[in-house]
């Protein structure tokens, strides 16, 4: 396979989160309508959560079993480890400390990037999953460059049936935001959400590391982490727990059906 080729596959992996983009633009939605669609969007984040971490944590887990039975020494261990740590709390803390900045200068009565709190959050939400998204690049490039052109390709199935649910996930705190949001502040959460899948292609097929692929992992995880904490205070406040907590396991069946599929793809 080919160089362009790879990149093709990656930008095809990444460009479906647009698919679900275009939702923000509904007008009129009900009460209930809302809180269904933060509820999903919770779901989903929540799958990609455990993907996320039991990616990030296998090969720490292999070299933790390499240092055990193996007497391989403990440095890889703990140089793994480190990174799936560090990585998560920066992914998760560096978020907290912005969200508290933009707090400080709105209580100065002066909005630091213009957005409303939903489309902040909707940017949030980006910005977590772009990180996701880069690792899974790296996880294309990487199968690529090692010559399992077959995983590569089964890799980009799943994973561009998991971005366009993203996309949905993406938007879904803009569901009713008077004024809609503009094309182009949706082309950019798109780009921020999706185009890191081809970045981490292009650098994942020119060189591969464990490290690199646990460290932006455990970024992906941190900030995941960070946008949940957000939404499931956003569903408490909707007095709908019984179609909140429906909408919140369809999300669930959403992430893992089409981890299903990938698996069903690649057997």
């Amino acid at each position: 396979m080919s160089s362009w080729q790879i990149r093709l596959l990656g930008a095809i992996a990444g460009a479906t989160i647009f698919l679900g983009l275009p939702l923000a633009r509904l007008r009129g939605p009900s009460l209930g309508l809302r809180a269904a669609l933060c509820a999903v969007a919770t779901g989903i984040l929540l799958f990609l959560l455990w993907d996320v971490l039991a990616h990030a944590v296998e090969p720490v887990e292999e070299a933790l079993e390499d240092a055990v039975d193996e007497g391989e020494g403990w440095g890889e261990f703990v140089w793994l480890a480190s990174l799936l740590a560090g990585g998560v709390v920066v992914g998760l803390m560096s978020l907290v400390y912005y969200e508290r900045w933009l707090k400080q200068r709105r209580a100065a009565s002066f909005h630091a990037n213009g957005l409303s709190e939903a489309a902040t959050l909707a940017l949030l939400i980006a910005t977590g999953i772009g990180l996701h998204n880069f690792a899974e690049g790296l996880a294309i490039g990487q199968s690529a460059a090692s010559g399992e052109t077959s995983l590569a390709l089964v890799l980009v199935i799943g994973f561009a049936l998991h971005n366009a649910t993203e996309g949905f996930g993406i938007v879904a705190p803009l569901a009713g935001e008077v004024p809609a949001p503009t094309v182009r502040f949706l082309a950019l959460l798109g780009l921020i959400g999706g185009g890191p899948t081809l970045l981490g292609t292009v650098i994942g097929q020119a060189w591969t590391s464990d490290a690199l692929s646990i460290l932006f992992l455990a970024l992906a995880a941190g900030s995941i982490l960070y946008v949940l904490i957000e939404l499931i205070g956003i569903n408490r406040t909707y007095a709908a727990k019984p179609l909140v907590t429906w909408a919140l396991l369809g999300g669930l069946v959403l992430g893992f059906g089409t981890d299903f599929v990938l698996e069903a793809v690649g057997g």
